[in-house]
């Protein structure tokens, strides 16, 4: 089972500001509620490949995910996070819009094991709250760019 979860929003800096500054994983601590921490795996540039291990903190439980960027063009970023139980596709669309952005973040998660697809009327609640909080800590870290 799949749960999508999407939220578009407007943000002041341009797009070429935004995306350098999602298109680093690690930024995740400061704009996701869910995210204790995020480390980048390896180091140089940020390129597609480069990946990061997110510890995030879900309705009191931890999970470890590996994100790698898997696209990154002048307008999109998808990273990937993968574990045994579920695997979340980021897709993060970038638009002018007048002087700043406009962002649409979509975020797919699919839950692998029997108890997660059970569980998916509760799941969407729990990722659609955070879906919001996650929306408000996002439009705060991008305005203070």
């Amino acid at each position: 089972m799949t749960t999508t979860v999407t939220r578009t929003f407007r943000v002041e800096p341009p797009p070429e500001t935004v995306i350098e500054y999602l298109k680093d994983f690690a930024h995740a601590e400061q704009w996701d509620p869910g995210t204790e921490s995020c480390r980048r795996i390896g180091s140089g540039p940020i390129q597609l490949g480069s990946s990061w291990l997110n510890t995030s903190r879900i309705a009191g439980i931890t999970t470890e995910l590996t994100y790698t960027l898997e696209r990154l063009t002048e307008d999109t970023i998808v990273l990937v996070g993968r574990n045994d139980s579920a695997t979340s596709t980021d897709t993060i669309t970038v638009r002018p819009d007048g002087t700043g952005s406009q962002v649409t973040y979509r975020a797919d998660i699919e839950m692998h094991s029997v108890a997660g697809k059970l569980a998916g009327p509760a799941v969407k609640l729990v990722f659609e709250k955070l879906g919001h909080d996650t929306e408000r800590q996002l439009v705060q870290a991008l305005n203070a760019l």
